[in-house]
């Protein structure tokens, strides 16, 4: 992959020596995360971050990876804050807010959105989700956090992984990302949780098993994480369906707590979730009491975030190899906090 000036729209552009490109940038970018190191080498470049779904965590953790890099960031969120609420085509926004950015994140809620933005942006657009589509970025730092959790066991690649998926998996673009990126390594175990109505989609499946993987499919929790080295749990994705009220016929479905943690997982078997997680009493996907166990990495996984979305904003803007030449100590004081 040519990284230089490209769209970042899908993980279906990316193969494994794109992937460890990306991890190598991303390892190199941990002082300036951190805050051990300021970098100033994306200094007057503008990030268009635009955000027409909520979002707290995808949005402000590519702010903050494009500030870290030294960048300015501007914002655009929800509809009725933008010239679409009065009509404006992608098309025209693409045109336009082109020219005031140097990079341009988006979030759309319509599959396929993002795509037609960048095709008439004339920069490069990251995709920060679209619709129940994809999610390329939060893949990628997922993938990212499977790897760094399972050096952390010892393990030095990807391939023989074995991951179960919990939750919503047809609305999920989470976990369709992420099982597109699995689909590039070697004898991949997937355990794929749902209730029927919530599956991952067939082609998503079908894509697995002709890169030779095992698929495993139930619709029962407990019995299916016991030999996993990833539970990787996603909540119901509300917005998508037609009302509150068919949503609310899954939500509290699956639910993972330290006890059924410990009576079902391996010892060291890692949970994640890409967040936010549904903590309401009718829903809690992750129990609070799982907060004190060492292998939930739900706060490391979205740190990790940070680190790969400033490797694509670094590979992107073709400045991968001049960050450390911009640097400099950090002059304040910073908590130890990672």
């Amino acid at each position: 992959m040519k990284f230089s000036g490209s769209h970042i729209l899908s993980i279906s552009q990316f193969d494994r020596n794109d992937i460890e490109r990306v991890f190598e940038v991303a390892d190199r970018m941990v002082p300036y995360a951190h805050r051990q190191r300021v970098t100033k080498v994306l200094d007057g470049a503008i990030l268009g971050n635009m955000f027409f779904e909520p979002s707290t965590r995808t949005r402000v953790s590519f702010g903050c990876a494009f500030n870290l890099l030294g960048g300015e960031v501007r914002e655009t969120t929800g509809f009725e804050t933008s010239a679409i609420a009065k009509g404006e085509s992608l098309y025209d926004t693409a045109r336009v807010l082109s020219g005031y950015s140097d990079v341009i994140v988006m979030r759309h809620p319509v599959s396929g959105s993002v795509a037609e933005f960048a095709a008439a942006s004339r920069v490069p657009v990251m995709n920060g989700g679209d619709g129940a589509n994809e999610h390329p970025s939060q893949a990628l730092l997922d993938l990212y956090t499977i790897r760094k959790e399972l050096q952390h066991q010892g393990r030095s690649d990807l391939d023989g992984l074995r991951i179960a998926m919990i939750g919503d998996l047809k609305y999920g673009r989470t976990v369709h990302s992420l099982c597109k990126l699995l689909c590039l390594y070697k004898n991949v175990t997937v355990t794929l949780i749902s209730p029927d109505e919530l599956k991952m989609p067939e082609a998503i499946v079908e894509q697995l098993r002709e890169a030779g993987h095992t698929v495993q499919e139930s619709d029962v929790m407990e019995g299916s994480i016991s030999k996993v080295d990833i539970a990787y749990s996603t909540r119901i994705q509300e917005e998508r369906f037609a009302s509150p009220a068919e949503a609310d016929l899954y939500r509290g479905r699956y639910r993972l707590n330290q006890a059924i943690y410990t009576r079902y997982c391996e010892p060291n078997t890692v949970i994640m979730h890409p967040l936010p997680r549904d903590s309401r009493t009718e829903a809690n996907e992750l129990d609070n009491d799982l907060n004190d166990n060492p292998n939930l990495a739900i706060f490391r996984q979205a740190d990790n975030g940070v680190l790969v979305r400033m490797a694509l904003f670094a590979l992107t803007l073709d400045v991968a190899d001049q960050v450390d030449k911009a640097a400099r100590d950090v002059n304040w004081y910073t908590e130890r906090r990672f």
